[in-house]
């Protein structure tokens, strides 16, 4: 009998395959577009989406070009929630966490509306990140303290059947693929 553990990391080993293939496609743009297009209700709101690492699909267009405050995910420690700080476009970055970009001004936001990035997705709302829990720690936070709307973002190879899932697993409000938008 497998366990849990086990098929989480079969599920993201068969992602991370999918997610390179559908990466290989340049389909960002469209994809960027679906954002743009889920985003549009929360003009104005403070949102946080995320510096693409690897063969994620990037977000960065849109967060350019939004008009309100825009976050990205900074890493405090293990086991702890993400803190989001301001971002945009010619801020100075360096290099946190994982290899993905900070900003050196650190200015902390709280987000209206999280962009998430993930390994897997299915059409329930369901959400596979890297196994560090980061991004569920953080929407359980936010959430209990007032609305926030979390989009998952990601190529539509990423989707996977069925996921492995735990209760602590926080769920999606809607995914945005190359394909289009799926609100949950």
């Amino acid at each position: 009998m497998t366990t849990l553990i086990e098929r989480k990391s079969e599920t993201r080993k068969a992602a991370f395959a999918r997610r390179k293939l559908a990466h290989a496609q340049g389909t960002d743009a469209q994809a960027q577009q679906f954002l743009q297009e889920a985003l549009s209700p929360y003009h104005g709101k403070s949102i946080a989406g995320y510096m693409p690492i690897r063969t994620e699909v990037s977000p960065l267009p849109v967060m350019k070009e939004w008009q309100g405050d825009v976050g990205v995910p900074v890493i405090l420690a293990a086991g702890q929630p993400l803190e989001f700080h301001r971002w945009y476009a010619d801020c100075t970055m360096t290099e946190g966490a994982f290899g993905a970009h900070i900003p050196v001004d650190a200015q902390p936001m709280t987000p209206d509306v999280v962009v998430v990035p993930l390994v897997a997705f299915d059409l329930k709302g369901g959400r596979l990140g890297y196994g560090g829990g980061f991004y569920d720690r953080t929407l359980e936070l936010l959430r209990a303290n007032r609305p926030t709307i979390a989009i998952g973002f990601a190529y539509a190879g990423q989707e996977a059947d069925e996921l492995p899932l735990e209760p602590t697993d926080q769920p999606l409000d809607m995914m945005v693929t190359e394909l289009g938008i799926t609100r949950f």
